[in-house]
């Protein structure tokens, strides 16, 4: 820990820590998303062409 926090400036253990922490809930919060985007709603599908767009094209 002593080595990473010279090496990136840090001023303390503790924010070495806190930066771990915060990667931490990145890669959580990037899981969540993936999670969130492979799931498919076939009523969003019905809902974007039941009429209401714009005709126009």
């Amino acid at each position: 820990m002593e080595s990473y926090k010279l090496a990136k400036g840090c001023k303390s253990r503790s924010q070495v820590i806190e930066m771990a922490l915060q990667l931490l809930r990145e890669q959580e919060l990037e899981q969540a998303y993936r999670e969130a985007s492979a799931e498919v709603d076939n009523d969003w599908d019905v809902t974007i062409t039941d009429g209401l767009a714009d005709e126009a094209w």
